[in-house]
């Protein structure tokens, strides 16, 4: 590791983990060690602006700039004390802090906010005599405190708002998918861009949307802003060269085989207009279907799907009613498709009468959820009948 390398931590979706180290170990991450929820990594400067810009399973990505051991609320304030937050944003800059610990021993993490927040400020007030302002709604420097047991790790934010936040979708339906699980749900099916795409069950577009700018090769970052922006050290030179590498690798706009489609009317009006927003509506098909009597678009393909998850007792009767329907389909109409079904509704196979390949944990925010891998391969997902007599 080179002299100008630096230590960083990237946030994903839980079970994201290994897409998330794939991608930072291809922009040139060095030292990769994974943790539940994130990528610890080492780099210079440089590759957090293309990590930023390039990862599709990130969430948030932190420059490490304090690491040691605490007691106390007064051993943070003090460890706080002795970094150079003036060389790293300026006095005019709106700041906040966020803490978040596991096992932390202290009483209430709301007052080790107070003193890192003080510790900044007294930092600033004593290089210049003043202070800068806090601003916990749209701040343009985000500090973290990660706190063990025993050990607090500090970091400034490099993203700004949140990754999955790609400045895309404008509308939404309920309960929509986070960016960035749909793009790891698309990695994890294994799902080739060129090749046939379905989503079924569409809503507002989030898979669509994903899988229009994985087919085109455009960077997921393209369009919005980082926090790294507002940094003292940012090169500005150096960020215009990797936005422009990016743009000039973007694939012509053509039809990408990408289907979506949903039974309610609003919901594929508000994913059209997300898609055109965006401008990637010509590399989808998209019409309102109910999903129990659609056709498969093509011969093959991978279909992908959140459906609804049933949290009220009138809706899981419903779904109850529905997921054998939908089984129906996949077996009738279906045949050489792999499926993926997102859900928090474990009796989701069982009732559909296919058995899973495979079962893998994820979380839609804090919800525990399961993909399920349906292959569809003639005749061989039918759950034998129990013989009568």
């Amino acid at each position: 590791m080179n002299k100008s390398s630096q230590h960083f931590f990237a946030t994903c979706p839980r079970g994201l983990e290994m897409l998330l180290a794939d991608e930072l170990k291809a922009l040139g991450a060095e030292s990769l060690a994974l943790t539940d929820g994130g990528v610890g990594f080492a780099g210079e400067m440089v590759l957090v602006y293309r990590a930023n810009l390039e990862s599709r399973t990130a969430t948030r990505i932190l420059w490490q700039v304090g690491r040691g051991h605490y007691a106390s609320e007064d051993d943070l304030y003090n460890a706080a004390s002795a970094l150079p937050w003036p060389n790293w944003f300026k006095v005019n800059r709106k700041f906040m802090v966020k803490v978040t610990g596991v096992k932390c021993p202290l009483k209430s993490l709301e007052f080790v906010t107070l003193r890192i927040k003080d510790a900044v400020c007294d930092i600033f007030r004593a290089s210049g005599g003043t202070r800068p302002d806090i601003d916990t709604r749209q701040p343009d420097v985000r500090i973290h405190a990660y706190l063990t047991t025993d050990e607090y790790r500090l970091y400034l934010d490099t993203s700004g708002d949140p990754l999955y936040q790609r400045g895309l979708r404008r509308l939404s339906v309920e309960a929509p998918l986070r960016e960035n699980l749909a793009a790891g749900i698309l990695k994890l099916s294994g799902w080739q861009p060129g090749t046939p795409l379905l989503d079924p069950m569409c809503g507002s577009g989030t898979f669509l949307l994903e899988a229009a700018m994985m087919a085109l090769d455009i960077a997921p970052g393209s369009g919005r802003n980082f926090g790294f922006e507002k940094l003292e050290n940012f090169d500005s030179a150096a960020w215009r060269d990797i936005t422009q590498l990016t743009i000039a690798r973007v694939k012509p706009m053509t039809f990408q085989h990408i289907y979506g489609s949903d039974i309610d009317l609003h919901a594929v009006r508000i994913a059209k207009q997300n898609l055109q927003q965006a401008g990637l509506l010509e590399a989808v098909r998209l019409g309102q279907k109910d999903m129990v009597q659609l056709e498969a678009p093509e011969a093959s393909g991978t279909l992908v799907a959140n459906p609804p998850y049933g949290v009220r007792i009138g809706e899981q009767e419903e779904l109850a009613a529905l997921y054998p329907k939908m089984g129906e389909t996949l077996k009738r109409k279906f045949a050489g498709w792999n499926t993926y079904f997102l859900t928090s509704d474990l009796r989701m196979p069982k009732l559909m009468r296919l058995a899973p390949s495979k079962k893998t944990p994820l979380y839609n925010g804090p919800l525990e959820c399961r993909l399920f891998e349906i292959k569809m391969v003639a005749g061989s997902n039918r759950k034998p009948e129990k013989l009568a007599g």
